[in-house]
């Protein structure tokens, strides 16, 4: 995907998750996300901060003693308070936007408002359909870095195919499915993922 598709794929998902994120209910904004120990709630704040600056972000990381992911879940846990109303405005005015957080290049984004949707939409049994094309991107990009989901390490001997999208990723016991099941599963969604894979090695990814 070219930088400009991969920017209207982000303002596409965004609005959608603005409409969805604003239509929860309290019991639903308090649910479990798919991230462990993650409200549904928590995960839509931290969609909202995604424009962090480099001088909140290096506070953060000071405050989180240096720990990417405690860093992550520390930022959201601060602004709790936020109302899916306010979170649904932020995603909202981020649209059209392409301002990033520190160090990273637009597919970072990609992939966090397409994984982290199904984060917020699987528990509530919401339907949160996923471009191929992008999701395919998404996987790829995770696949070729090891920070933050060592997805190469984890599934060693497993190839990966979409049915819907051009991606192969690995080799091995063949998995196979749609694109949007491969990037749950390449970023640590097995569960998720397994009911939409199919193959000898999904099998082995279950059991």
């Amino acid at each position: 995907m070219d930088v400009d598709t991969v920017w209207r794929t982000i303002d596409a998902e965004r609005a959608g998750l603005a409409d969805l994120v604003e239509d929860l209910s309290p019991a639903e904004w308090d649910t479990p996300s798919l991230c462990a120990g993650w409200r549904v709630g928590d995960v839509a704040v931290h969609l909202t901060q995604a424009h962090m600056g480099l001088r909140d972000a290096a506070v953060a990381a000071v405050r989180a003693r240096g720990s990417f992911d405690r860093m992550i879940r520390d930022s959201a846990l601060r602004a709790r308070g936020l109302t899916p109303e306010e979170c649904a405005r932020r995603l909202r005015a981020m649209v059209g936007s392409r301002r990033m957080a520190p160090f990273l290049t637009p597919v970072q984004p990609l992939i966090d408002v397409l994984v982290h949707g199904q984060d917020i939409a699987l528990p509530l049994s919401r339907s949160r359909p996923m471009p191929p094309a992008a999701a395919a991107a998404a996987a790829q990009a995770v696949w070729a870095t090891s920070f933050p989901f060592r997805a190469r390490r984890k599934l060693a001997g497993y190839r990966l195919t979409a049915d819907d999208a051009d991606l192969v990723l690995g080799d091995g016991a063949p998995v196979h499915g749609p694109a949007s099941a491969v990037l749950l599963l390449v970023t640590g969604r097995t569960t998720a993922a397994a009911a939409h894979l199919a193959g000898d090695g999904a099998h082995r990814l279950v059991s």
